[in-house]
């Protein structure tokens, strides 16, 4: 099959499977007004700031257990620190200008403990950041550079994404590998170097 007419067949297949969805989601004007609250836009990992030194995050995190340099950004890592209940290997990484983004790798004990583990993240990160991105889509509030891409992603199992002014969250978790709930916090400029300009327009509550 030609690749354009496949790349087609793909998202209308996605159109298919996103119009039951968008009736789950009603209009703005439908919606009830308690639920205008805002939502949070500004990102940071363990309370630090995007572009905080290196020295400075030791200095309150402790000393880390490795240390590696990568594609010009230094990660540190440390061992068993508490996050929402749960023991975590906690990764930062830092670039000339400092901090721009950290990793959660959560450690559970069984596949009810993992599902369990992904389900609080997620219910915390909705009230925190509002609807993830593809719900925004949904809504007609969100209209990222790559809408393929952009919903492809969430549409996996156990996947949510923020793409916020303030930086980018994602959550996942990968229960066919067997890898652990994962979460991932990203500075502005970093997820540039990454994914590019991932959204067209901006539409945040």
């Amino acid at each position: 099959m030609p690749i354009m007419l496949w790349r087609f067949t793909i998202k209308k297949l996605l159109l298919i499977f996103l119009l039951p969805l968008y009736a789950l989601y009603p209009a703005d004007n439908d919606r009830n007004p308690n639920e205008n609250e805002a939502y949070e836009t500004n990102i940071t990992f363990r309370d630090f700031a995007w572009g905080t030194s290196m020295d400075d995050v030791i200095r309150r995190m402790g000393r880390p257990v490795s240390r590696e340099e990568i594609n010009g950004l230094v990660s540190l890592v440390w061992e068993n620190v508490e996050v929402n209940g749960y023991m975590t290997y906690t990764l930062a990484y830092f670039s000339s200008s400092g901090l721009q983004g950290g990793t959660y790798y959560f450690l559970t004990h069984d596949m009810d403990d993992l599902m369990q583990c992904y389900s609080e993240l997620q219910n915390e990160l909705l009230e925190r950041y509002g609807p993830t991105n593809l719900q925004k889509i949904l809504l007609g509030r969100y209209d990222p550079a790559d809408l393929l891409q952009t919903i492809t992603r969430e549409l996996r199992p156990y996947e949510s994404c923020w793409d916020l002014s303030g930086g980018y969250v994602h959550l996942k978790v990968n229960t066919r590998q067997g890898d652990p709930v994962t979460l991932w916090f990203s500075s502005p400029e970093l997820t540039r170097q990454i994914y590019g300009d991932t959204r067209s327009t901006t539409a945040q509550r």
